[in-house]
């Protein structure tokens, strides 16, 4: 059973972009059919998948509940599809639901008391949870026992209820959030990390084999070098390519084809959008490279303050094409050379110009 009530986040925005990591309607029903189904078929994360074995198999050889788990890390890197995993290798259903739905400690209770033995329950983006329900689940959590209280002043009683075993899956995308007493309860943390091209490729075949289309590895390795690390992102770049291939060619999805689909797109080599060429070209063209003000660099985008901040920057620092300094965001000579410009110091003595990156 699951409680798909997932309430939209900050990242609502960057799930609008090809290159955004959070998914919408379309995107989840495609990933339900691309999600692998064990750890065997999951690729990627190797350390996390070896780790999260030998709970697992531990586990069921002790015929107990796997441990509460704490799955961190950026959207789309398959922290959904591992809590879908560890329900089946443990053979018990699971039942989804998220922080943002969960504002009162009864929200919780309603869950908590109708769960069976053995159950996982998949709590997505948990640092959003009201702090009530919050505390409540650190006695779910330890002792599998929740206070409910009846009644309200000084004739409010608590009436203990008892839980049957079950296993916590936590995901967030901001583990800092989380406080140390609920942090400390999950028997086994990970964090995700962003895969590597040679690990998207792997994925990228895998999606093509199942939907069905026709690639090469180099059309492949194509997809998987503008995908940011992302599995969500080269599997929804993956069919936007195989749309290009079947009105513009004859099906096959080549380097070529891949290049010329994902220009169409305004997806470049290094991953970078419409909106991330935007926030590069203002910060070099208009400002010299900076330093200058997140307010001041939005209004040239002509976009929110938050969105440059939440939805281009973080790729662009990843990537090292950004700074953010004290003084304010900072291009980088990778910066200048992606977009094949050149550094205000590097245009001569007569520039009259202080370089941005030396004397």
């Amino acid at each position: 059973m699951n409680w798909d009530d997932t309430a939209p986040t900050s990242d609502d925005t960057a799930g609008e972009r090809l290159v955004g990591a959070s998914a919408d309607g379309e995107d989840q029903a495609v990933e339900a059919a691309l999600r692998p189904k064990s750890l065997d078929e999951f690729v990627g994360q190797e350390r996390v998948r070896e780790q999260l074995d030998l709970v697992l198999k531990a586990a069921l050889a002790r015929g107990a509940t796997a441990d509460h788990v704490l799955l961190s890390g950026a959207p789309g890197l398959g922290k959904t599809t591992l809590s879908m995993i560890i329900a089946a290798e443990m053979g018990a259903p699971i039942r989804i639901t998220s922080g943002p739905a969960i504002q009162h400690a009864g929200d919780l209770a309603a869950i908590l008391s109708s769960l069976q033995e053995g159950e996982v329950l998949f709590l997505d983006e948990i640092h959003r949870m009201s702090r009530p329900a919050e505390e409540m689940l650190y006695m779910a959590m330890e002792d599998f026992r929740v206070d409910v209280i009846v009644g309200k002043g000084p004739g409010a009683t608590a009436i203990p209820l008892e839980l049957p075993p079950f296993t916590l899956v936590g995901a967030t995308t901001r583990a800092g959030l989380l406080p140390p007493p609920l942090r400390d309860r999950f028997g086994f943390t990970a964090h995700m990390e962003f895969y590597a091209p040679a690990e998207l490729e792997r994925v990228i075949h895998r999606s093509a084999q199942l939907l069905d289309v026709e690639i090469d590895t180099d059309g492949a390795a194509e997809i998987a070098g503008r995908s940011r690390g992302t599995p969500r992102i080269a599997n929804r770049l993956l069919r936007r390519v195989r749309d290009y291939a079947q009105v513009k060619a004859d099906g096959v999805i080549t380097r070529r084809i891949a290049a010329t689909a994902l220009q169409v797109y305004e997806v470049d080599g290094r991953g970078l959008d419409r909106l991330d060429r935007a926030v590069l070209e203002a910060l070099l063209k208009l400002f010299g490279g900076g330093p200058v003000g997140l307010s001041t660099l939005a209004v040239a985008v002509g976009e929110e303050r938050e969105t440059v901040e939440e939805v281009a920057e973080p790729f662009l620092v990843r990537e090292g094409l950004l700074a953010r300094t004290p003084r304010g965001r900072v291009a980088t000579p990778a910066a200048w050379t992606h977009l094949g410009l050149v550094p205000p110091q590097a245009k001569g003595p007569g520039s009259g110009q202080q370089g941005l990156f030396g004397a």
